[in-house]
């Protein structure tokens, strides 16, 4: 089908940046080859009539831990990351970072190596990597294994500053407690997107951090130092640089709506929120519960949760992300989508991605449904 000329018409179109209605968009040979006014455009080839729902790019997902079934920490393959990058364009995700979480040296080169065959091979959907851990602060564990957390070494720093040189995108979440200043410096320099995140520290080492480089913040509100009367903590020191952007999973769970909309409103620029799903395996599935590195994780009422009750990622998608922020926040319906697309996008340099621009291609534009329930592809 991406191969015929298809016009799609009677519904907004979201370009990335604005939703624009009364525009038709007209795809020739897999590619948008014309968006504007119907009376412009014209109807060509097949028509579709997308009957009020929305016409956008897909999704990019800063941090997905596994899908269909499967966890890239039990398996850091291209097999595995086809499978998982397979379930998320299912949801609507066109371009994401396969995230390991905290694990061992040569598990890490594993998931290093699996994220650079896969670029290398095209694997769609694959736009990097997320490290998020070892290097994390025990006080904030999350769930993540506490045998395994421990401080970067100089093998550590060297691993990654090669992985760096062969990925288009390197992204680790770190935790000022097992990362030095210069490390960042040095990582930073090197051009990986360092995140900050599963940490107790306080304001001021926070901002220190972010002056030597950081520009990001892992799943903000969660696994970090609050933000209190006397102590902002790093959700403080988020919501105050500028510079800094942020991932949240707006499920409703793992944030209270109300503190979302406090974020919202309190979020210094041009640095952004952005949404992730922090996606474990049973994304895209079925499945009611899995194991990660031995420990059960069971899947029940949106949540995921370890045994003892602690969240273990989350069972969401982003276009109910979405649905969260505009239904139970307030956010506007065009802020809200360019949390899922363009602003992660523009966060890993990836600006091709996020974007319904003249030349991009079908199979990466979606179709959400007016009510922002389902997700298709649009091709």
């Amino acid at each position: 089908m991406t191969q015929q000329t298809l016009t799609f018409l009677n519904g907004p179109i979201f370009d990335g940046l604005q939703l624009r209605t009364g525009l038709a968009a007209r795809f020739e040979g897999g590619k948008l080859a014309a968006l504007g006014p119907e009376n412009v455009i014209g109807r060509a080839g097949k028509i579709v009539d997308l009957a009020g729902d929305i016409l956008g790019p897909g999704y990019v997902d800063l941090q997905v831990n596994g899908g269909d079934g499967v966890m890239f920490n039990d398996d850091p393959s291209v097999s595995t990351l086809r499978r998982i990058a397979g379930a998320h364009r299912r949801l609507g995700v066109a371009a994401l970072l396969p995230t390991l979480i905290t694990d061992t040296r040569e598990k890490t080169q594993a998931a290093i190596a699996a994220a650079i065959e896969a670029v290398r091979e095209a694997v769609p959907g694959i736009a990097g990597l997320h490290l998020e851990g070892p290097h994390l602060s025990l006080a904030r564990k999350g769930a993540h294994d506490p045998a395994l957390i421990r401080p970067m070494d100089d093998e550590d720093l060297a691993m990654l500053l090669a992985a760096a040189a062969e990925l288009p995108v390197l992204k680790i979440t770190i935790a000022p407690e097992n990362v030095t200043l210069e490390q960042v410096q040095t990582l930073a320099r090197a051009g990986v997107l360092v995140s900050l995140g599963h940490s107790d520290a306080n304001f001021d080492t926070c901002q220190a951090y972010f002056a030597a480089g950081a520009r990001c913040v892992t799943h903000l509100f969660n696994a970090m130092s609050q933000l209190g009367n006397r102590n902002p903590g790093l959700v403080g020191a988020t919501l105050a640089n500028g510079a800094v952007s942020a991932g949240l999973i707006a499920d409703g769970i793992h944030v209270h709506p109300q503190s979302l909309r406090a974020a919202w409103a309190a979020k210094t620029g041009p640095g952004r929120l952005f949404l992730v799903s922090d996606a474990m395996a049973v994304a895209g599935s079925d499945a009611t519960q899995f194991t990660l590195e031995g420990r059960l994780i069971r899947r029940e009422g949106g949540r995921l949760t370890l045994e003892d009750g602690t969240l273990a990622g989350a069972d969401l998608d982003l276009t109910t992300a979405i649905r969260v922020l505009v239904n139970d926040v307030g956010v506007s319906l065009p802020e809200a989508l360019r949390a899922a697309t363009s602003a992660p996008a523009a966060i890993i340099g990836q600006t091709t991605q996020g974007q319904l621009a003249i030349g991009c291609k079908l199979d990466s534009v979606i179709r959400i449904d007016a009510l922002l329930g389902t997700v298709a592809q649009a091709g």
